[in-house]
């Protein structure tokens, strides 16, 4: 059946159902119900599949016949986008790679992006409006994202008003006299409006509650970027 070989997909790439869900605006826990329960899933929802993870062969998920991924060349480059319902796609763009350490932390990039010389510029077709991308470290959210892996992000301005629950962002934290920097998914925190909690995908880390007042700056995660060498 097509769920079948779609959990089998889900598990190749190294993602849970929760950012899958996610990545394809479907309803919270209605892939991995349908898998659970070896149930068909909707055609248009297969569409939104397709359109999204454009790696996946889609006769292979339809009818299980041929190879899963559409490419099998030496090098696979697989791009995953997070869309939102608001987001308004560009046709091409080119986004600028920045060096973080050499940017000397998020706050710094943000604050004098103009100034900044990128190491390089991705273009990605029909991805959201992006202001850069950078290259991640850690395992925090791991399997979803692993060191070198690369993240196109939206700067936020107002920490306040423009956070989406529930999303990926870049959050900058101010800990003493260090700056933190790491890929999370930021919730409502059950202390109120004066804190965020920031969620990893790696089930070994716990979720921390953490005072807006510390938070520096933050981007919306729009795509990753991973590299796969296949030999």
């Amino acid at each position: 059946m097509v769920v079948e070989r779609l959990a089998e997909y889900i598990e190749n790439q190294g993602l849970s159902y929760y950012a899958f869900e996610n990545s394809i605006e479907a309803s919270r826990g209605s892939i991995s119900k349908a898998v659970k329960q070896n149930k068909n899933i909707g055609s248009n929802v297969i569409e939104n599949i397709l359109s999204v993870y454009e790696n996946i062969n889609p006769i292979w998920l339809l009818t299980g016949e041929g190879e899963m991924l559409r490419n099998s060349g030496q090098v696979n480059e697989a791009a995953r986008v997070y869309k939102l319902k608001t987001d308004r796609e560009i046709h091409t763009q080119q986004i600028p790679l920045y060096n973080l350490e050499a940017s000397a932390g998020l706050v710094s990039l943000f604050a004098d992006s103009n100034d900044q010389i990128p190491i390089d510029y991705i273009s990605i077709p029909n991805l959201p409006k992006c202001d850069g991308a950078l290259t991640v470290a850690g395992d925090s959210m791991y399997p979803l994202l692993k060191s070198g892996d690369i993240v196109a992000y939206k700067e936020i301005q107002d920490l306040q008003n423009d956070i989406f629950w529930g999303e990926m962002y870049l959050v900058s934290i101010q800990l003493g006299d260090e700056e933190y920097v790491s890929v999370k998914w930021v919730q409502k925190s059950e202390k109120g409006d004066t804190h965020i909690r920031l969620v990893s995908e790696n089930q070994h880390h716990q979720p921390k509650d953490i005072p807006l007042s510390k938070v520096r700056a933050m981007a919306l995660v729009k795509a990753s970027i991973r590299i796969n060498s296949m030999r």
